[in-house]
């Protein structure tokens, strides 16, 4: 059994990425990039109007009023034209190109237009509105960084680089087995006796894909060593990452270590000295020159999720391109009542933030309780062997 911040690093040890891949820009949201971002171009590519009005050389409005011919216009997407060399000023709009001779841009609130002439009668501020050429980006600047994920606000960004493929890094491919004679799909544990409605399987699926995983599979597998045997070897031959939850105590039909085969398990780490969740472990298969990494997950849904929060979570982060050391990141805030001692584990309580932003933990941290995991925000860490803390003290936790 070793400590969390032992294991934490054995994880982000080994999540490495699988691969880099070439993807349509189309395909891209949600990938992390395996490369910097560069811009083909710069934005924008030529001087445009940041407003509709008119654009005007100073020295022609040096003496106001003044009345000016319309003598041209310029749309978004005009072909820009190479100078303004007339006496008068053009139609402009937000965004079209502005011709060079043109200081600025007069908004049309301050312009009075009486037919094809232009009458500037105030001041229209000291605003040029325009907007410069490279003054948002130049070309060759990198817009999004290696190891970023293309979420909706960086796709946005990545979108104007004008590129249409991107590198990004691959996504592992997992396999979830969920283990345990008592499982029975939702909708049908309730028709025999002694079963219960597996709900582990799709809490992790759902959080694994949410972290950039591709789901192979996710199958319930009763506790048959052929049938665990035969799933796990099909498990490893194709996915990168298997996921098996339950039966990883020390009962007689816990399977999740030996069906892999004996001896073929190196272990990053055996169990953790964490509660909830001391039974989860993670391993390498040794026989195989490719790397596949095995998670085990305790049974009980509570367990399950906190462990995966805290080892899952930092290994796909790493295995998909992106900085598996933010991965667990903990921050301090209030708790809103006394808390007991510890005992001999680091502690992970669930706990939801009231309307000040203070923690509350609920009253069962039971490792097979369900209920509270929807309304759960944080998880509260505490050292082994910490004192009982009063109301009001100050906590670390970590984003559920």
């Amino acid at each position: 059994m070793v400590p969390f911040e032992d294991a934490l690093a054995r994880v982000i040890d080994v999540a490495a990425p699988v691969g880099v891949e070439t993807v349509a820009f189309e395909d891209a949201p949600g990938r992390v990039l395996a490369q910097d971002l560069l811009a083909r171009s710069n934005a924008p590519a030529t001087d445009v109007s940041a407003m509709d009005g008119y654009g005007v050389r100073d020295a022609d409005l040096a003496v106001l009023p003044a009345a000016l011919p319309v003598i041209g216009e310029s749309f978004a997407g005009s072909k820009p034209q190479s100078s303004f060399d007339g006496v008068g000023c053009i139609r402009i709009f937000t965004g079209a190109p502005v011709p060079a001779g043109i200081d600025r841009v007069v908004i049309q609130e301050y312009v009075e237009r009486i037919g094809d002439v232009a009458h500037f009668n105030t001041e229209s501020g000291p605003g040029r509105n325009i907007r410069e050429a490279g003054s948002d980006f130049k070309a060759g600047d990198c817009l999004v960084a290696k190891g970023t994920c293309l979420t909706w606000r960086a796709i946005t960004t990545a979108a104007s680089a004008d590129r249409a493929q991107v590198k990004v890094y691959k996504q592992p491919k997992v396999v979830i087995l969920a283990t345990g004679d008592e499982l029975a799909a939702p909708g049908r544990a309730y028709k025999t006796p002694g079963y219960i409605p597996e709900s582990v399987s799709f809490g992790v699926a759902a959080y694994a894909k949410a972290l950039g995983a591709q789901i192979v599979r996710s199958q319930r597998i009763a506790d048959n060593p052929a049938k665990l045997m035969a799933s796990a070897k099909a498990a490893v031959e194709d996915a990168d990452v298997i996921i098996v939850t339950g039966g990883a105590s020390v009962g007689e039909k816990d399977y999740a270590r030996s069906m892999f085969g004996e001896d073929a398990l190196d272990y990053i780490f055996p169990k953790v000295a964490i509660k909830p969740g001391k039974p989860v472990w993670m391993a390498r298969i040794k026989s195989q020159s490719a790397r596949k990494i095995i998670l085990g997950l305790p049974g009980n849904p509570g367990s399950a999720l906190v462990t995966a929060r805290l080892f899952l979570t930092p290994l796909l982060m790493g295995i998909t391109g992106q900085n598996a050391h933010q991965a667990c990141q903990f921050r301090s805030i209030l708790c809103r009542h006394d808390l007991p001692s510890i005992g001999g584990r680091e502690t992970f309580s669930r706990a939801f933030l009231d309307d000040g932003g203070q923690a509350v933990l609920f009253s069962s941290q039971d490792s097979s309780a369900q209920f509270s995991l929807a309304r759960a925000d944080v998880l509260v860490r505490r050292l082994a062997h910490s004192p009982s803390m009063t109301a009001g003290a100050t906590i670390e936790v970590l984003d559920f």
